[in-house]
C-alpha cells in the first residue's frame, strides 16, 4: 500500500502529470479502493490536502533511501505525527451470530486520522523493513515511481521498459558514426 500511495503522484511522458489525489473526490475514490475509508466518506479538500503532503513527505524518504542519504527531519517528524493520529489497537467486539471479534473503531470524524496512519504505518515498515534494500526507482525517464526490485526488474511498469529500450534504440540509431 505504501508504494501505491507515493505512486500516486506520476509524471508521464511530455510533461504531462497525473495526481491520484489531486481533487478531493479522487482521493475519497483511491481511499475507498485501497480500503481506507467508505465511499460515502465525503473527503474534503483540506484532508486531502493532508494526504498529499504526507505523500510528498513519503517520497522524499524514498528518495533518501533509494539514494543513500539522510532523511529529511520533516519528513521522518511529519510520518511520526501521522503515526500518532489513530490508535493502532484493535478492540474486542461480540457479535450476536459469530461471537468475538476484533476491530479498529473508526468514527466518521477520525477516518482521515486512521487513513494517515495506515498509510504511515504501512511506509514505516517497508522503509525498516527487510524490503527496503529491493526499493528503488523506476529507471525510465520521466517516470518518478517507485518500486521493489525483483531480479534484474528496473522499471516499474512493462511501459517503463519499453520507453527505456526504445530511448536506448532510438539513441543507438542516431548517434553519428565515428571512422
Amino acid at each position: 500500500m505504501a508504494l501505491a500511495f507515493v505512486n500516486s503522484a506520476v509524471a508521464l511522458p511530455g510533461g504531462h502529470f497525473m495526481d491520484l489525489l489531486g481533487t478531493p473526490e479522487a482521493t475519497n475514490r483511491w481511499l475507498t479502493e485501497h480500503g481506507l475509508a467508505p465511499a460515502d466518506a465525503g473527503v474534503q479538500e483540506m484532508c486531502a490536502a493532508q494526504l498529499r503532503s504526507l505523500r510528498e513527505h513519503l517520497r522524499s524518504l524514498c528518495a533518501a533511501r533509494v539514494a543513500g542519504l539522510p532523511a529529511l527531519p520533516t519528513a521522518l517528524s511529519a510520518v511520526n505525527d501521522a503515526l500518532s493520529k489513530a490508535p493502532t489497537a484493535a478492540l474486542l467486539y461480540w457479535d450476536e451470530k459469530n461471537g468475538p471479534y476484533r476491530a479498529a473503531p473508526c468514527p466518521t470524524d477520525q477516518i482521515l486520522g486512521r487513513a494517515l496512519a495506515t498509510l504511515a504505518a504501512n511506509a514505516a515498515d517497508l522503509l525498516a523493513g527487510p524490503d527496503a534494500e529491493r526499493l528503488t526507482s523506476c529507471g525510465s525517464t520521466p517516470c518518478n515511481r517507485y518500486l521493489l526490485r525483483h531480479g534484474r526488474r528496473h522499471w516499474c511498469s512493462t511501459r517503463c521498459g519499453d520507453r527505456a529500450r526504445a530511448a536506448r534504440a532510438y539513441a543507438r540509431r542516431t548517434r553519428p558514426q565515428t571512422d
